[in-house]
């Protein structure tokens, strides 16, 4: 068994043992992939401030994402396809995030079915929806995460059209994956993921297969959400699924001062500052640069998460003392996945709980809660000083 100290051990085991197209689709941005490579390296830019000779004893990273208590500050986001990453992927990754205490958000474009994760774990997860045209699909989507006690709904913003992601296209990318003597030669290097893959039902989308009108196979499926994500979205539309669902929400995708302002009127309880991973619109900032500005507009009256670029438990830290109330890791979590399964998603947040936490303390903070911009040495025009 490898000495795994960081993410990227990680990563490079997830690397080897997945089908190229699954590494691909996940370790990938839209165009020339800027935003995706800035989301990470400008985390980077902002450097820690060491204090010595203070009580470090009695730490707590335990905080509270939209009033529900969690181990330490980070949800696992919602990522399309995981069952593809690892045979049954959601529901490892579901039961890892159970155990460790911290949210688990089930993707619409789950290979595994909200039932199905419900049926496999104890406590509720958050369902990640996003804005379709259906509104009876979308209706008895609300109703299905509801029957499985989800305790909160994340409304994905950022996808009325897809960034175009050049791997997948090269690729073929679906799932079940084609077989072609390409995908065929490589998953024959993959003899781990294939018997797990032959050991399991689930291969296709759980929740749209048999639950979205015309839609019993990966072939009415390609037309169904080609034909489905509403192009047309506004803030009315977004009200009007407020009314579908009556619990906690999250709105995903906020980039934008005067989004964070209209996410804030539709009455949603948290927002999340994140540019889908660097996979929508090449050349936006990166999510850490936008936050500030963000924060500035909605004050304290709404929660605010950050989601995109974060690989390790310092980022963690400097995203809350930025100000963000809350993280999200995608890529991060599946690099596990992929790697170990289960073992590896609970492998991938105790290294990142394990850099929380004693950053923080060398950094001269004891509670999480505690942190702030005192800890933190920001570079001028870290947000950039842009032209009007």
């Amino acid at each position: 068994m490898p000495v795994i100290t960081n993410i990227d051990d990680l990563k490079r085991i997830y690397q080897r043992r997945t089908p190229r197209m699954f590494y691909d689709y996940c370790e990938s941005g839209s165009w020339t992939e800027q935003t995706f490579r800035e989301n990470t390296s400008d985390f980077d830019k902002l450097y820690l401030r060491q204090r010595v000779a203070i009580d470090m004893a009695g730490r707590t990273t335990k905080t509270q994402m939209i009033g529900q208590d969690v181990s330490m500050p980070v949800a696992l986001a919602p990522v399309g396809l995981t069952g593809m990453q690892s045979a049954d992927g959601e529901i490892k990754a579901a039961r890892a995030a159970e155990k460790f205490g911290v949210p688990f958000t089930l993707s619409t474009m789950s290979i595994c079915s909200i039932e199905d994760v419900a049926e496999n774990t104890e406590n509720p997860f958050w369902m990640q929806v996003y804005t379709l045209k259906d509104d009876d699909f979308m209706q008895r989507l609300f109703d299905r995460a509801k029957a499985a006690k989800c305790s909160a709904a994340v409304i994905t913003v950022d996808l009325q059209l897809l960034g175009q992601r050049h791997k997948d296209l090269k690729n073929g990318l679906s799932a079940p994956p084609k077989l072609t003597m390409k995908s065929i030669a490589n998953m024959m290097t993959k003899a781990h993921w294939g018997l797990g893959m032959l050991g399991t039902k689930r291969r296709f989308f759980g929740n749209i297969v048999g639950h979205a009108k015309g839609v019993e196979d990966a072939s009415s499926l390609t037309t169904w959400t080609a034909e489905s994500f509403d192009q047309s979205l506004d803030w009315d539309r977004i009200r009007q699924f407020r009314k579908m669902w009556d619990g906690p929400l999250i709105i995903k995708g906020i980039m934008d001062a005067r989004d964070a302002l209209e996410a804030l009127n539709v009455g949603a309880d948290a927002i999340i500052v994140s540019n889908h991973g660097g996979r929508q619109l090449d050349g936006a900032l990166s999510s850490i640069r936008a936050l500030p500005a963000i924060l500035d507009a909605v004050g304290d009256k709404i929660e605010v998460h950050l989601d995109s670029g974060i690989r390790s438990g310092q980022d963690v830290l400097k995203a809350m003392a930025m100000g963000a109330k809350g993280t999200y890791i995608g890529r991060a979590f599946v690099y596990g996945l992929g790697a170990m399964g289960e073992a590896g998603v609970t492998k991938a947040l105790e290294v990142m709980h394990k850099e929380l936490d004693v950053s923080m303390a060398l950094c001269g903070k004891t509670d999480i809660n505690q942190v702030d911009r005192d800890i933190l040495m920001i570079p001028k025009g870290f947000e950039g000083d842009w032209q009007d």
